[in-house]
């Protein structure tokens, strides 16, 4: 039987793990090769043999997105697969007649195909889009966890930018983004799980990442990325929306599918959206998901130095992802400026340079912030040089990941904090944490 020819269309991630689960050992399909968007410094590698499996002793190639016309007539492409998240549904639909237009067809795999069993209890947090607040949601299922004494662990969404190819990353302490050697946006994924004191997990090949995860847990909180489905089957389905952008969770690819399979929608962020957006992204999930139990809460910022930000010109820098391709004007630095008075906030555009000046003119929606971009060492020094040449006094840094840390600044910072509180008296997010752990007898009798 001839092999069907593919291509994997990917970001770094959900490209890799589809063809882990689905594509590695079948052998009616041929992956000819990935090809990269949204991420810089991923094409020109080879997916290594290692991981690529027998089918593949050299590896399979990664190009850039932007030769997939001419990769798929080179080599005869059948089928091509769209394995990344974070798009608009109209992003998705030019990208389909795009493909069509070379004659391959079009694919994507779903989660019954691309969802890994788990032995243990797994409690997904899942978003509509970036920046909706997944990982605050996460921490704060974390603390009732290890309040009532349940053994559990964090699993990242990957995010494969070490070019070592680590099939299991384990992370406890700070000492280990020295030792798999995190950028930033790593970085502001796990930071703050282990300051609060989580295990985090991470890798390429996530079969591998749960065997390693169910050794030492009971209970898997996968902390989604972007807006992808979760890689493992939970047992607690959670999606988080954000009324900052009404219409996202009925527009966005792949995050109208988290709404309509989630157990629990938590609109986040309530405290700083308006009434009528509130209302809208609410009557928007009833008609998505009947069944799903409707969950507000508020996200809290909050200042280490607010002195250093009232009557001061700032500069605010942001998490990249979520005023990137998620879509955010600003993030949690530009409304703590503004909540703590801040004499002027310093546009930075004027004074981007390289990659994170391109950012700017493909991403036209950002306000006056600057994108804490760092997927490599090169990047993470235009950062830095942008930084201290933008004549503010003070840094505002709403990004999760203490850039102070690794990039010499000239400077002072204030971290910005953000913390997830229930608004409802009865706190129902928690009383369904509780409620399940009881259900799987892990709950600890006081």
């Amino acid at each position: 039987m001839k092999r069907r020819r593919i291509i994997i269309m990917g970001a770094g991630g959900r490209d890799f793990h589809n063809f882990n689960v689905f594509f590695r050992d079948n052998p009616a399909f041929q992956v000819i090769g990935f090809t990269a968007s949204q991420i810089p410094n991923i094409y020109n590698r080879i997916y290594p043999p290692k991981l690529a499996g027998e089918l593949y002793p050299q590896g399979i190639p990664i190009y850039p997105e932007e030769e997939l016309e001419e990769l798929v007539r080179k080599f005869n492409i059948d089928e091509v697969v769209l394995a990344y998240s974070d798009l608009l549904i109209e992003d998705v639909m030019n990208k389909i007649n795009y493909i069509l237009s070379t004659g391959a067809s079009f694919r994507i795999l779903g989660p019954s195909d691309t969802m890994i069993y788990s032995s243990r209890h797994v409690i997904a947090v899942c978003a509509s889009r970036t920046g909706a607040g997944k990982s605050t949601i996460t921490r704060y299922i974390a603390r009732i966890l290890r309040e009532n004494k349940v053994k559990y662990v964090i699993v990242r969404h990957p995010m494969v930018y070490n070019k070592d190819w680590i099939e299991v990353q384990r992370f406890s302490s700070y000492d280990d983004f020295k030792k798999y050697n995190c950028t930033i946006e790593e970085r502001e994924e796990y930071e703050w799980h282990i300051r609060d004191g989580n295990i985090v997990y991470a890798g390429i090949d996530y079969k591998q990442v749960l065997e390693k995860a169910e050794k030492e847990a009971d209970v898997i909180i996968w902390d989604g990325g972007n807006n992808d489905w979760p890689f493992f089957k939970p047992n607690l389905y959670i999606t988080v929306v954000d009324p900052l952008r009404p219409g996202h969770e009925t527009s966005s690819f792949p995050g109208v599918v988290n709404v309509k399979l989630a157990d629990v929608v938590i609109i986040n962020k309530v405290n700083v959206a308006s009434g009528e957006n509130v209302r809208i992204v609410e009557e928007n999930i009833k008609k998505l998901n009947k069944n799903a139990v409707i969950i507000k809460t508020s996200s809290k910022v909050k200042v280490d130095k607010p002195e250093l930000i009232k009557d001061k010109k700032v500069l605010v820098v942001e998490d990249g992802p979520s005023v990137t391709h998620g879509h955010l004007r600003y993030g949690a630095g530009y409304m703590a400026a503004l909540k703590f008075k801040a004499k002027e906030i310093v546009d930075p555009r004027p004074y981007a340079i390289g990659s994170i000046k391109e950012a700017y003119e493909k991403y036209e929606h950002m306000g006056p912030v600057l994108p804490a971009l760092g997927y490599g060492s090169k990047q993470m020094k235009e950062l830095e040089e942008i930084i201290n040449k933008v004549p503010a006094e003070t840094i505002v840094l709403g990004t999760p990941s203490d850039i102070s840390r690794y990039l010499k600044l000239n400077k002072p910072v204030v971290h910005v904090s953000y913390e997830v509180e229930e608004v409802e008296d009865n706190k129902p997010l928690k009383t369904i944490i509780i409620t399940k752990l009881k259900k799987w007898g892990l709950l600890v009798e006081q």
